[in-house]
């Protein structure tokens, strides 16, 4: 069973039927795209455990993933412990993990890196703890994904408006505020794969964003491999592998945020058990030549997984996101023909023509994503700087 119905599915669902895998697809929204592609749809509120639960012993599953759909993971935890299903971990830690005012504390108590962070579910409450924070802060809901209802917040008078967008964009109706963490060079984001809870495939790339988008900390651009030095690196994994160890995990794959910061420390920012959006994995997947996505199918079914080794990276990869700074209606996104020959190795176009466009507010809209490869990092950069000579995106 895969919980949701977003496009992000379609290579999973495309991976298990090449291993003979039934697919049944579940969420509350029956003109999703992954339904027409799964073998039966199931009309079930994911985010409603117990409904899950019920659906799933009645379809007699044998395997259940929420794959880069951030709402479902609790759900997809909770499933597999009660039906004694394979799972990256246990459902009390996948709370943990997909509650980020819980796992600031989690983090704080064990001692990580960890910015000051406190979890509300009023504004009034917070509104009386400006003093406890070090400004500039970060408002963001609990528990949603790709950036949705996140603010920066450089001003104690603008608190209150960024506290409701937070709790507009929050299915709990809770928030967390945080010190804001001034970065050195580029945040990451990727998908890593521990075996038996050893951290066996860590990854780290490079989040770049769009200062001109309506939201400027929605990702617009993913390289790999990162530019972060080696010694961040090395810390990140040992502090992931230290938590993966305190949480009991077991096998699969998760999408990790991570930083340093200008105080000279490398800081776990999130961690989910569940493919990234985006299309993480995929393109990981052919970045490295290994099949994250394949892997995770075979360890929610219980079968052998292969080989999983560090990461090697075929050269250097982008995701660049697709997307508009502008409302309208979509008209196309044209390529620069050379360009396209040379370098877009995957065209991941969501709209079409005609289509209702927003300003990108969070990675729910973008128009789709194109994967990029280059030979060396200076070769990307200079295709990056120079976007408007390969790339058009009409909007009217």
């Amino acid at each position: 069973m895969l919980l949701g119905g977003l496009r992000y599915l379609l290579p999973v669902i495309e991976e298990a039927h090449k291993l003979g895998v039934y697919v049944i697809t579940a969420d509350y929204l029956p003109n999703n795209i992954a339904h027409k592609y799964s073998d039966e749809y199931c009309n079930v509120s994911i985010i409603d455990k117990n409904l899950v639960l019920k659906a799933a012993q009645e379809l007699k599953i044998d395997g259940i993933l929420s794959h880069a759909v951030d709402p479902g993971v609790v759900s997809a935890a909770y499933v597999a412990e009660k039906m004694g299903l394979p799972f990256q971990c246990s459902y009390e830690a996948a709370c943990i993990l997909q509650d980020k005012s819980l796992f600031r504390k989690f983090l704080s108590e064990n001692g990580f890196n960890c910015p000051k962070a406190k979890g509300y579910d009023n504004a009034e409450d917070a509104l009386k703890d400006v003093d406890y924070f070090n400004w500039p802060v970060i408002v963001k809901p609990v528990d949603s994904a790709g950036s949705k209802g996140v603010t920066k917040v450089e001003n104690r008078s603008d608190l209150r408006a960024a506290i409701e967008t937070a709790l507009a964009a929050s299915l709990s109706k809770n928030f967390v505020i945080e010190d804001f963490l001034d970065k050195v060079g580029a945040q990451s984001s990727a998908d890593i794969f521990t075996i038996d809870g050893k951290l066996v495939y860590p990854a780290y790339s490079d989040q770049l964003f769009d200062p001109d988008a309506a939201n400027p900390y929605t990702p617009a651009i993913e390289i790999w491999p990162s530019t972060m030095e080696q010694k961040f690196q090395n810390d990140l994994t040992e502090q992931l592998q230290r938590l993966f160890t305190l949480l009991k995990v077991k096998s699969g794959i998760y999408n990790v945020e991570s930083r340093v910061c200008s105080n000279g420390k490398a800081y776990i920012m999130e961690v989910s058990p569940r493919g990234g959006g985006n299309r993480i994995a995929e393109l990981q997947d052919m970045a490295t030549r290994q099949s994250l996505i394949q892997n995770e199918i075979k360890k929610a079914l219980g079968m052998s997984l292969d080989n999983i080794t560090l990461p090697k990276y075929d050269g250097v990869w982008c995701n660049y996101i697709l997307h508009s700074n502008k409302p309208g209606n979509f008209v196309s996104v044209d390529i620069d023909e050379s360009f396209r020959a040379k370098h877009v190795k995957n065209i991941g176009l969501i709209v079409k023509s005609g289509d209702n466009v927003v300003p990108f507010t969070g990675a729910n809209n973008s128009l789709g994503t194109l994967f990029l490869r280059f030979e060396t990092r200076e070769e990307l950069e200079t295709a990056l700087n120079n976007s408007t000579s390969w790339l058009r995106i009409n909007v009217k």
